[in-house]
């Protein structure tokens, strides 16, 4: 892997919450029933962004929000490029995908390809009755035909640029960065 060096801090601890506060209401006047709405996490950093829109809706609303995680390993269009042996972990979704409003999330939104795979993951698990894309961040460069609902910050960045999202839970830091490669 190439090495990079950081460029700069775009988000801090303090503003991804804001950021999170932000779109927890943004969902709420979007949604027609909680009744139907469901979130599912792309492993790995999606799964943070789900379960912490699930509770700051719950400490809005009242009600809880179900979450489920995607794993997408076996669907992606690089899956030979990724490893002689990837690491496949487990979809747990414990509730039926068939009728709900989902909201698929993951950390950053870039060529659209997870998205992607994470759709036909999705849908063998079942049929939705609509399925939107939430990303903490947007960085443009699609290479599919793919657009997020819900979007933290749209942040242009070049093709040498890496966003790195750092959640607690993931990665014991939070945090938001910049970073490019470079030779080494």
């Amino acid at each position: 892997m190439a090495a990079t060096r950081v460029k700069t801090q775009l988000m801090s601890a303090s503003e991804m919450d804001r950021t999170l506060v932000r779109l927890a209401h943004e969902i709420l006047e979007k949604t027609e029933s909680l009744d139907r709405l469901a979130f599912v996490g792309i492993r790995r950093r999606g799964v943070p962004l789900a379960e912490r829109l699930a509770a700051k809706i719950e400490a809005i609303e009242g009600r809880k929000i179900p979450v489920g995680t995607l794993d997408i390993t076996l669907y992606r269009d690089d899956l030979s490029t990724v490893a002689d042996r990837p690491v496949v972990s487990r979809t747990e979704i414990p509730f039926s995908v068939t009728g709900k409003d989902i909201i698929l999330m993951d950390d950053v939104l870039y060529t659209g390809r997870t998205v992607r795979a994470a759709l036909d993951a999705l849908f063998d698990q079942g049929r939705p009755a609509r399925v939107q894309l939430l990303v903490l961040i947007d960085r443009g460069h699609r290479e599919l035909p793919i657009e997020a609902r819900y979007v933290g910050r749209h942040v242009p960045t070049t093709d040498n640029e890496i966003i790195e999202v750092k959640f607690q839970e993931v990665d014991g830091t939070e945090k938001v960065l910049l970073t490019e490669r470079v030779d080494e």
